[in-house]
């Protein structure tokens, strides 16, 4: 590291990028204005590069300036831990706030919650459910850090980044001795039987009407609109209703043999399942260490696959 860098050049530097004017962030450090300008000013002739666009009303970072926002901030953020440590003091308590959907609430989120609660233990983690537009509202506006389940629509996309984690698929699920488990031809016979279909706004209904669409039971009204597992579960197994999910929200029940699987016979309804964040905000290093632990829980399947 240049040994010019001071903390001084740090904090002066996050609190510009933050409040996008340099008289707010001298205000804010208690530091006349000239002192400020003049210690952006040390901080860009050290790293060689300009932080800051000067031509507008606000001053914005550049890309070089983004890309040290987001290491400078959580290298003080780990500096002030180090610093309560070293004093006794008690770690500051933090909060995480992560929406889900369905396909990743049973299984693959909870494991990932236990891994980062061993990296983060002084971090509160709230877990959000809801419809898909409704976290992906929340997700912009500030309320939730991250959202983790099925990549949404492009159209949706706007403002947000997409971390793909896995591909998924989306199931037919049926009681055991279900007629359906019988025959060789689903498609042919699916619409003797009701529908437990997704609700429009969810994000695997435009796959799932395209897989209708595809065997000819575009107009079958659904009997039934749900994405929730104690619902669709229950549904199943007192009827013939078939229950299209994606394959993650049902994995358990599959495997233990309290609901069964039809055979597709296509990928048509397969889809990524992964991470979003806003697009134009920097991450936490909570946030880090949840993208982190939901990455290596594939990497580790990855290697013991391989």
């Amino acid at each position: 590291m240049d040994p010019r860098l001071r903390l001084r050049h740090l904090r002066c530097f996050l609190e510009t990028a933050r409040l996008e004017s340099l008289s707010a962030a001298a205000s804010a450090l208690r530091v006349s204005q000239p002192a400020a300008s003049k210690t952006i000013r040390e901080l860009e002739d050290i790293l060689g590069v300009a932080l800051f666009d000067r031509t507008g009303r606000r001053l914005a970072l550049t890309p070089s300036g983004k890309l040290f926002q987001q290491h400078a901030g959580g290298a003080m953020l780990a500096l002030e831990r180090a610093q309560s440590l070293a004093r006794g003091a008690p770690e500051r308590i933090t909060k995480l706030v992560v929406g889900i959907l369905p396909t990743v609430a049973t299984d693959v989120f909870p494991r990932a919650a236990l891994a980062f609660y061993n990296d983060m233990p002084n971090c509160t983690l709230r877990v959000s459910t809801g419809p898909n537009w409704l976290l992906l509202s929340q997700l912009r506006e500030g309320s939730l850090d991250l959202t983790v389940g099925r990549m949404p629509n492009p159209e949706q996309m706007t403002g947000l980044a997409f971390q793909q984690l896995y591909s998924e698929q989306v199931v037919m699920v049926v009681r055991p001795d279900h007629p359906l488990t019988r025959t060789g031809a689903v498609a042919e016979y699916l619409g003797k039987f009701p529908l437990l279909l997704p609700p429009s706004g969810a994000v695997i209904a435009p796959a799932v009407q395209s897989y209708l669409l595809s065997i000819g039971l575009q107009h079958q009204p659904a009997a039934f609109e749900s994405v929730s597992l104690a619902f669709g579960r229950k549904v199943v197994q007192l009827s013939d209703a078939v229950w299209f999910i994606s394959a993650g929200v049902v994995d358990d029940e599959i495997k233990q043999g309290s609901l069964c699987a039809l055979e597709l016979g296509t990928s048509l309804m397969a889809g990524p399942v992964g991470i979003c964040t806003r697009a134009d905000t920097p991450p936490t290093p909570e946030s880090s260490a949840m993208i982190r632990a939901l990455h290596d829980m594939f990497d580790v399947q990855d290697t013991g696959s391989g």
